[in-house]
């Protein structure tokens, strides 16, 4: 079985997960360099890629480094994400990265499940997949590697 769609969150995942703040409030977020390359590789295989956030105060950081990505951020919190991959994707064929409390629960929901190594332990014992990497630091390229097969998971 091969992944059709590919789910990514955004803060742990795309980002080392840390939040930096002024006086004026969120302004930063790290993101990992080469997980672009992971993005336009999983899209030249045909992949379709789907990005979430439920950080509202964040979202137009996130949102303009997934749109410099080619992608499209949806805010959805977890309880909506949860319904949301629920309502729009089967199972099978389905992958979705996330490394916090809540993404344990929609890896039960989902064929490929994948977290970064530094996700929470919860979502670590929940995946299928555990990236070498860290969240930030190419775990979504990492992932790409396992999806296309180039190193070993899938």
């Amino acid at each position: 079985m091969q992944i059709k769609n590919m789910i990514f969150d955004v803060d742990g995942v795309s980002t080392d997960g840390k939040f930096l703040y002024s006086a004026s409030g969120k302004q930063y977020k790290q993101f990992g360099a080469h997980d672009a390359d992971g993005i336009k590789m999983l899209r030249a295989a045909g992949i379709e890629l789907h990005v979430v956030s439920a950080d509202k105060r964040g979202f137009a950081i996130s949102e303009r480094r997934m749109s410099d990505m080619g992608l499209t951020l949806l805010l959805k919190n977890e309880q909506d994400r949860y319904e949301w991959i629920k309502s729009n994707f089967t199972y099978a064929g389905t992958g979705y990265m996330g490394d916090g409390h809540f993404d344990a629960q929609i890896f039960k929901i989902v064929e490929f499940p994948f977290a970064p190594n530094n996700a929470v332990k919860l979502a670590r014992e929940n995946a299928k997949y555990i990236t070498g990497s860290k969240g930030g630091e190419g775990a979504v390229y990492e992932a790409a590697l396992i999806i296309l097969g180039i190193i070993g998971g899938l």
